[in-house]
């Protein structure tokens, strides 16, 4: 069992990975030991995540989904199987810790009349500012 948190865990027969060839450090043994993995993750098959919890982890997931609702996650940044397959859990089980806290909803605010009034204080002023930089207009004589 993969534990999220003390009351959510997802069973390991759930999870699927593949072991493929890793660029990066590895010196001889690079192009000849699969040390990278591919963890597989079918969130919308999965009975042990709750339906709010999948939505939020479907959103949060973005490119790494496939068309069928798989979660592909790659690990490849150590030389071992064992470290690539530890890193590939852990950073499945930092995105459904992502997904867990309900969102909140946002209360639509309007500004106080302080605020409206300091914001018009401020355009004024920056308006001031930029009169002052003009060059100063000489009276034309044709109108007087």
């Amino acid at each position: 069992m993969l534990e999220i948190t003390p009351d959510l865990s997802i069973p390991l027969n759930e999870l699927q990975f593949e072991f493929i060839r890793a660029s990066g450090p590895g010196g001889q043994n690079v192009n000849k030991v699969s040390s990278a993995v591919q963890l597989r993750f079918d969130i919308q098959n999965s009975d042990s995540l709750p339906e709010e919890i999948k939505a939020r982890l479907v959103r949060l997931a973005g490119k790494r989904l496939t068309k069928d609702g798989v979660l592909v996650l790659e690990a490849r940044r150590y030389r071992t199987q064992e470290q690539n397959r530890q890193a590939a859990l852990d950073r499945l089980v930092a995105l459904i810790q992502q997904a867990l806290p309900q969102p909140e909803e946002r209360r639509p605010t309007r500004p106080s009349m302080a605020e409206r009034q300091k914001r018009l204080a401020r355009k004024k002023q920056r308006s001031e500012i930029k009169r002052l930089r003009q060059t100063p207009r000489l009276p034309d004589e044709s109108n007087n």
